[in-house]
């Protein structure tokens, strides 16, 4: 190695070194990815929110719900006598499975025909479905051959499963809502960021210093450039998976539009915010990254069910605004859900919104340091 090489390399070790910034993600980065991968990376499903619907009670059905529970995979939030309690549930995300008995569930499973019961799953997550059917299954069958061998005798236990939203179970119409979210991510946060920082790094945002422009008025003007190219993007992203994917459209085309949009802004925030908190181009992409491409994957509940992670990363999950978009998203496309059942997401991501462009306008300076 030449002693040029060799200096030229001790001295980009240095200039490493010294920018704290850099460094700090740098070192960070490894141990996040570790973590998250290592908590969101589950298959099984956990804490599956079951309803019931038992029209006339008896020992029978009220065996079984003791059985889902003690499973471990299930907890009641809902009992009912009537399927028209069930509906809002699945609207509104509150649960993932239903079990409905027939009337005189006991009757008919000692009598001489098949006793029979109902399973609605809530499909949106056709992988999570799947393991939720086989879980509900597998505790039916173990009840159903307990009770043969107590009464010496088979008895049959007849599941009549119904998919709900997605009942093909179409893997495509899980991953097309979070891909639009990583899209809109992509394109507001990571490259408003990258944008800012690099002005503030060549030093042509003190060129504004001269200017009437208040700091808000400069953030407007640098951002809505990209909010006008992420729109464009939900629209083509939006086509394609009607034209391309056929995935369902039951909901409100311009409700999601303006869904999409609000989102946007959130993400902008973000990419605002981080610029203003870093001093390089190279720092502000790391630090975008860190914030919102890794959540926004792994955090969201676009492939890997929230439930199922530990509870900590349940609550770093609520700031995450990816969850409550690909919510929304998923409720309009795939439910045809309205405001009326996404009125707390919505304001959740409107709320993030406020708070971060604030905070945002506060520590953002067009200036050098």
């Amino acid at each position: 190695m030449s002693p040029t090489l060799l200096a030229f390399i001790v001295k980009e070790l240095r200039h490493i070194l010294r920018d704290r910034q850099t460094l700090t993600i740098l070192l960070l980065m490894p141990l996040v990815q570790v973590v998250l991968f290592g908590y969101a990376l589950r298959s099984d499903v956990r804490d599956v929110r079951l309803a019931i619907v038992d029209p006339s009670p008896d020992y029978a059905t009220i065996a079984l719900r003791d059985r889902l529970v003690a499973a471990r995979r299930f907890k009641i939030v809902s009992v009912s006598p009537s399927m028209t309690s069930v509906e809002p549930l699945f609207r509104q995300g509150k649960a993932d499975v239903a079990i409905a008995f027939e009337p005189d569930f006991a009757g008919h499973l000692h009598g001489n025909g098949p006793a029979k019961l109902l399973l609605a799953i809530d499909a949106s997550d056709p992988n999570t479905a799947t393991t939720m059917q086989a879980y509900a299954r597998a505790v039916i069958t173990s009840y159903e051959a307990e009770v043969g061998a107590g009464l010496n005798q088979p008895i049959r236990i007849i599941p009549d499963t119904r998919m709900r939203f997605n009942p093909t179970l179409e893997s495509v119409n899980l991953f097309v809502p979070g891909l639009i979210a990583l899209v809109l991510t992509l394109v507001s946060a990571l490259m408003t960021a990258i944008s800012l920082s690099r002005e503030k790094e060549r030093g042509t945002l003190e060129i504004l210093l001269v200017s009437p422009l208040r700091p808000w008025q400069i953030i407007v003007g640098k951002v809505l450039p990209y909010l006008g190219l992420a729109f464009a993007n939900v629209l083509t992203a939006l086509l394609a998976a009607w034209l391309i994917f056929h995935v369902p459209f039951r909901g409100s085309v311009l409700l999601l539009l303006s869904e999409s949009l609000l989102y946007a802004m959130v993400s902008l925030a973000l990419g605002v915010l981080v610029a203003s908190l870093t001093t390089s181009q190279r720092v502000a992409m790391l630090a975008a990254l860190l914030v919102t491409m890794l959540p926004s994957s792994l955090l969201s509940g676009m492939v890997f069910p929230i439930a199922s992670m530990p509870v900590f990363l349940q609550w770093v999950s609520a700031i995450v605004p990816a969850r409550w978009f690909i919510v929304i998203a998923r409720g309009i496309m795939l439910k045809g859900v309205g405001l009326d059942y996404l009125w707390r997401e919505t304001l959740v991501l409107l709320g993030m919104t406020v708070v971060l462009m604030g905070i945002a306008v506060r520590s953002f300076k067009p200036r050098l340091e």
